[in-house]
């Protein structure tokens, strides 16, 4: 009897996708406000980040938008390539208990050739009593002479009424709806996982962008500095220090261009292109606000739409049947056989028979292997309740969560492009000063640096409010159908 949570892991394995907050990968600087939240899949060989690519790469650079990349997700990640093959497995379970309540119908052709033993039959000892009184004990032979019979035979067997067998065919079908389920959910996650992917490599193209826009800034700062020490305006510190801050930039443009190759790569895994396939991605992160719609509009869509709640309940109806079919146990069946077919020693003297036999099975003492079934039946049923009940509770906290970081997002969007106005204003200030003569350069290499964090900052708060729009369609069950509404700005 397959047990009720067959596929509890993995209906519970993609409802723990979570979103956190955890350093930019790869895009950390020496200062403070260079951190960004990111996706945290649960281990780190989630399949989820993984991929089956089939075929060669070409030497087109292939042009790929965030549909274009869900798409290809959605054919080759491997997390649901696996979740496929668990609803094939339960599928093919489905049909095994399903078999218990077809008939059973065999065929076959006997040809038996056969000799007997008198002697190991015993018929040696009673020649005697065959023989003539006074006359020589007759001869019994030892063995019979060869003989032979066909036998053609079909035979059915039918169990006309097996209560146990009727609850786990019943538990099956539901185990096969949570596959299903679960197969749907993954999709989800599939969505979420490539979005997270896609998201963080534009926003790493943009921090490459504004790493270069810092260099040349840096070194206009230092080709200027330089060329007033030559005419004797300006004192060594002044060079040196410009020359450090344009070592800085470049050295952050280099951390910044390896993060964005590495998640470039991380995009081609999780969207399953062939290895050394070359591309790059269309879309850009511009800032879309979403008036969110009331909490309780999307607590009715996540509880009627999330598949992986719909997977649990399921798992509690397969478990409840599958209490029922242990309890089955004690409860008398009722079998049918039969067979028909020709005898003979050849075909053209065979003859027909047949029988026919029906059989109620009673049980009055099958040990305690109805009590434990029970027993574990019971077990199952309880774990399948409190998933249940967990994933009630964790679906209410992933979207309070999710429309918390929307909001906090935008806040953040908001003030982080005020403060690259503002920086901004602040850089050209003391380039004014410094060109008057008014004040060294560090004014300007401090200006630089605000104005470096501010960039890097709206760059983390565009990705971090891109995600959580994500993170809300995933939490009410519409990461698929409605990821790119989203992103957009339609609630």
């Amino acid at each position: 009897m397959p047990g009720p949570s067959k596929f509890v892991p993995i209906i519970f394995f993609c409802a723990s996708i979570t979103i956190i907050s955890a350093p930019f990968c790869g895009a950390q600087s020496t200062r403070a406000g260079s951190a960004a939240p990111t996706v945290s899949l649960p281990g780190t060989q989630s399949p989820f980040l993984g991929s089956a690519p089939v075929g060669q790469p070409t030497g087109e650079v292939l042009q790929i938008d965030f549909k274009a990349a869900i798409d290809l997700g959605l054919q080759y990640n491997l997390g649901l390539l696996l979740a496929s093959d668990q609803s094939e497995t339960a599928h093919g379970q489905r049909w095994r208990e399903l078999s218990n309540l077809l008939p059973n119908v065999n065929g076959g052709v006997i040809e038996n050739v056969e000799t007997e033993s008198f002697t190991a039959l015993g018929f040696s000892k009673i020649a005697p009593f065959f023989s003539s009184p006074g006359a020589p004990l007759a001869k019994f032979p030892s063995v019979t002479p060869a003989f032979n019979y066909l036998d053609a035979r079909v035979s059915l067997s039918q169990s006309l009424f097996n209560f146990g067998d009727l609850e786990r065919e019943r538990a099956s079908t539901e185990n096969l709806k949570a596959a299903n389920f679960s197969y749907k959910d993954a999709r989800e996650v599939v969505v979420l996982a490539i979005g997270n992917a896609y998201l963080q490599a534009i926003a790493a193209a943009a921090q490459v962008d504004t790493a270069e826009a810092q260099v040349k800034t840096a070194q206009a700062l230092y080709t200027k500095t330089a060329d007033q020490q030559k005419a004797g305006t300006s004192p060594a510190i002044d060079t040196l220090r410009a020359q450090v801050e344009l070592q800085t930039r470049q050295q952050q443009l280099i951390v910044s261009r390896n993060n964005l190759a590495k998640q470039t790569l991380t995009v081609s895994r999780v969207i399953g292109l062939p290895p050394g396939q070359p591309f790059v991605l269309t879309e850009k992160a511009p800032y879309q606000e979403l008036t969110p719609l009331p909490l309780e509009v999307y607590l009715q869509r996540a509880y009627s739409s999330r598949f992986d709640f719909q997977a649990a309940e399921a798992q509690v109806r397969a478990a409840e049947l599958s209490m029922r079919a242990a309890s089955a146990g004690r409860y008398p069946s009722l079998d049918l056989s039969a067979n028909v077919g020709e005898i003979g020693t050849n075909p053209g003297q065979a003859g027909t028979t047949w029988q026919l036999t029906g059989g109620l099975n009673i049980p009055i003492f099958p040990g305690n292997r109805v009590h434990g079934d029970v027993l574990e039946a019971e077990s199952q049923l309880k774990q399948a309740r409190s998933q249940l009940s967990n994933l009630r509770g964790q679906i209410d906290y992933d979207v309070r969560t999710a429309l918390l970081d929307l909001k906090a997002a935008a806040d953040q969007v908001e003030v982080a492009k005020s403060s690259v106005d503002l920086a901004q204003q602040t850089l050209t200030q003391a380039r004014d000063r410094f060109a008057a003569g008014v004040t060294d350069n560090l004014e300007v290499v401090e200006a630089q640096e605000s104005l470096a964090t501010a960039h890097e900052t709206y760059i983390e708060s565009l990705y971090a409010h891109n995600l959580a729009k994500v993170e809300l369609a995933r939490a009410i069950g519409d990461a698929e159908a409605g990821v790119k509404q989203y992103l957009k700005g339609n609630p």
